[in-house]
């Protein structure tokens, strides 16, 4: 069983936790490259009220499937859509769909977990 604070040592491999270390305040968005292959790249994001700038939108070569795992946001895109995305919500955005970050949640970490893949 894990406990808050722990790490363990499974073999080579080492268990961490997605919700330890995270930091009471921050002024940026904070990016943690977790698992980083030709294929994929999985991160974990931690937004307090970060919003994309206005002026710019995600254009990624990859597809992204994003989940929600704590808090909220609204993502927008190109086309005039947007989502709402709250604990447990996902959604994959496919390659080249122009998308952006309209707000997060203020009061509270939104911590989202992010998976690159062609």
């Amino acid at each position: 069983m894990l406990f808050c604070g722990q790490t363990i040592r499974v073999g080579e491999k080492i268990v961490k936790n997605i919700f330890e270390g995270i930091p009471d305040t921050q002024e940026q968005e904070i990016f943690q490259r977790l698992v980083n292959t030709e294929h994929t790249k999985i991160e974990r994001i931690i937004s307090r009220g970060q919003k994309s700038p206005e002026s710019g939108w995600y254009d990624q070569e990859e597809n992204e499937w994003v989940i929600v795992l704590k808090g909220e946001a609204k993502l927008s895109f190109h086309d005039k859509t947007s989502v709402h995305l709250r604990t447990g919500d996902f959604i994959d955005i496919p390659s080249h769909k122009k998308h952006r970050v309209d707000w997060t949640t203020r009061d509270t970490e939104t911590i989202w977990l992010a998976v690159h893949y062609r």
